[in-house]
């Protein structure tokens, strides 16, 4: 395991980073990784302010906030696994020599993810020091609770990473035009996760999608880190206690992991046998 470990995880851990930060000089990279968070998040506040008559001050104003920067790792984690199957395969044309290599392709994905979350936490972390210093959100890291940030954060990711490996087998089997499955798929978690508004907000024949999605969950953890008693803006999950929000989180997490086992192992047998592990698309 500890051979697998070293031959799967820490190169592709290292490729990815190299992809994801070698496309430029440092200097752009360093810029770039700035300004691309900072706009993002200027949409959001300017839209609260033109429809909100609440302002600043509003603990829903936090609770929206929090949820746009933390929703950053979904994409960037979880689009992450469809992304490094399609830039391996159609981009680089690698992907055929990874498979003969005697490396483990789920690890292997998995170490690619570890890139795209170091980027990631990047953004999310400019984002939320713009928030504190710019937009008036409420993070006070000396009340924050850590400890809880932490555990929800690796078990939120660790999720993530199950979906992602989920995403990225499913993606293996398709042929026409497969680079919008990752951002289709986020952008779609985006509606129903309560990222920006409250799931009860959905149509009630709506409403169950989001309250099994892993994503609600830790996003309500990760508020309450933060927050404290602010986090009781939106009260979808107030009667859920911190244990039974984590004890939620990792049973599903658990359940995405037996998926994303199942899931390899059928998208790898269909790609196999239809020929699809060296196809090239769109380059």
């Amino acid at each position: 395991m500890l051979n697998t470990f070293r031959r799967s995880f820490v190169p592709a851990a290292w490729l990815g980073w190299q992809v994801e930060s070698n496309w430029t000089d440092p200097f752009v990279f360093f810029v770039f990784s700035i300004l691309k968070p900072i706009a993002s998040v200027l949409i959001l506040v300017f839209m609260y302010h033109a429809v909100s008559r609440t302002g600043s001050n509003s603990p829903i104003y936090s609770y929206i906030y929090i949820g746009n920067a933390f929703y950053i790792y979904v994409g960037a984690v979880m689009s992450g696994g469809s992304y490094s199957i399609l830039d391996d395969r159609e981009r680089y044309r690698t992907l055929k020599y990874i498979y003969i290599a005697p490396v483990s392709i789920p690890v292997y994905l998995f170490g690619r993810a570890v890139a795209r979350f170091i980027t990631g936490t990047v953004a999310v972390a400019i984002t939320l020091v713009a928030g504190v210093v710019f937009f008036k959100v409420p993070i006070n890291p000396v009340t924050a609770d850590w400890p809880m940030l932490l555990a929800a954060m690796a078990l939120g990711v660790l999720c993530l990473t199950f979906m992602g490996i989920t995403l990225g087998a499913w993606t293996l089997t398709l042929r026409v035009e497969p680079w919008f499955v990752g951002e289709a798929v986020a952008a779609a978690l985006y509606l129903f996760s309560g990222a920006i508004f409250p799931i009860t907000i959905l149509p009630k024949f709506l409403q169950p999608i989001g309250f099994i999605l892993p994503i609600t969950y830790w996003l309500e953890l990760i508020r309450r880190a933060l927050l404290g008693t602010g986090a009781a803006a939106f009260p979808t999950l107030a009667g859920f206690g911190d244990g039974q929000l984590f004890g939620i989180l990792g049973g599903i997490t658990v359940a995405f992991g037996l998926i994303a086992a199942f899931a390899y192992r059928y998208f790898d047998r269909v790609a196999r046998d239809n020929g699809m592990i060296d196809s090239q698309n769109n380059f």
